[in-house]
This record gives C-alpha cells, sequence and structure tokens, in this order.
C-alpha cells in the first residue's frame, strides 16, 4: 500500500506519516522506484504509535520503547521499559485527576447558570474559574 492510501486508512496526514518516519519509529519498505510499501508489519507499527499517541506519549517516549522492545530480554531492558511505564501511569493519573476536577467545575458552574441564575452567582463562577485558572497554572509549571 501507498502513502495516500496508508494515511487513509488510519485517518492521518500523509505529513505525520512522514514525520513519524523521519523519527524513526514507523520504517516501511522502499521499492526500487523508491516508492515506499506500507505492509502489514508497518500497519501494526502505525496502530502501536496510536495507541501510545492517544495514551499521551511524546515521540521521544515512543522511540525509547520501541527500542527497549527491539532489545533482547534482559534485566536492565525490563527495568527501563517499567520505569518508563511507572511515569507514564504517573502522568496519567494527574491527568485524570485534573479533568474530573475540570469536570466538578464545569458542572457547579452550569448548575449555578441554570435557570437564569447567572446574574445572581455571577461573583461565585467568577471564583470558580479563577480558582481553576490558579490550579491550572499551578499544574504547568510542575
Amino acid at each position: 500500500m501507498q502513502i495516500k492510501d496508508f494515511a487513509t486508512k488510519y485517518q492521518i496526514q500523509a505529513d505525520t506519516i512522514r514525520y513519524y518516519e523521519k523519527e524513526n519509529i514507523l520504517t516501511p519498505k522502499r521499492r526500487e522506484n523508491g516508492y515506499r510499501e506500507y505492509n502489514e508489519e508497518c500497519e501494526k507499527q502505525l496502530q502501536f504509535i496510536i495507541v501510545l499517541k492517544q495514551l499521551g506519549f511524546t515521540i521521544k517516549e515512543i522511540q525509547q520503547l520501541l527500542q527497549l522492545r527491539d532489545q533482547p530480554i534482559s534485566t536492565e531492558c525490563n527495568v527501563s521499559t517499567v520505569s518508563l511505564l511507572g511515569e507514564k501511569i504517573i502522568s496519567l493519573e494527574e491527568n485524570i485527576q485534573f479533568y474530573q476536577k475540570a469536570l466538578q467545575v464545569v458542572h457547579k458552574i452550569k448548575d449555578l447558570i441554570d435557570e437564569d441564575k447567572y446574574v445572581r452567582n455571577q461573583g461565585v463562577i467568577e471564583e470558580l474559574m479563577l480558582g481553576f485558572f490558579t490550579d491550572t497554572q499551578a499544574r504547568r509549571i510542575r
């Protein structure tokens, strides 16, 4: 399959696929004419990349995981993989907490606005928003 069909199948831009190749996380075969050929192995690789991206892994982290995956099984490799995954778990848990708090704030604001109560609750809403803004700024600093 050529890049256009491959990109269409996975609903991503051809430039994104080229970027993944440049970053050595996707390696299609090359035909004699220089065209890329995306086979079943490339599909599995792209599916892996898509899942990791959806989980919040950076390109650098994906590169590390792929390098670890391609190494012979060893204690050192296992420790590195577990460490990288442990860091991602902490990050995901922090994101979950953030979105839970964001959801609570949005629910409160909705309730404060519902049934034409905005004018009466405008100050409370502004305090909620300011508090949430302060929380998000503190989160960015970490």
